[in-house]
């Protein structure tokens, strides 16, 4: 006879935020910080620094979101180290929005 129990995963919660030249970097709940290069989010590679600083917590710190370059990203696709999920084609109409403004 098996016997399996379901084991509850509890995802950290992000408290503070730095993004470099280079890294994105969320300091969370449970006293690490994980660092995930910049490259992998193109909308914070091409914000500017002031842009990069304007993020908040949402979801009770289940994610951070960027309201000047409407950027979101969970702590739990951090952890899992998924890049982001945005099409190039996406991506191209955001750039192309920038410049019009």
């Amino acid at each position: 006879m098996s016997i399996s129990s379901a084991v509850e995963i509890k995802i950290p919660s992000a408290e503070n935020v730095t993004v470099t030249e280079d890294t994105l970097s969320v300091d969370l709940s449970d006293g690490r910080t994980i660092s995930v290069p910049l490259e992998w989010f193109p909308r914070l590679s091409y914000a500017s620094e002031a842009q990069r600083k304007n993020w908040r917590l949402i979801s009770k710190g289940h994610g951070i979101h960027w309201a000047d370059i409407d950027e979101d990203i969970s702590v739990e696709g951090l952890l899992s180290g998924k890049p982001s999920g945005e099409s190039q084609a996406s991506f191209k109409k955001w750039l192309q929005g920038l410049q019009l403004t």
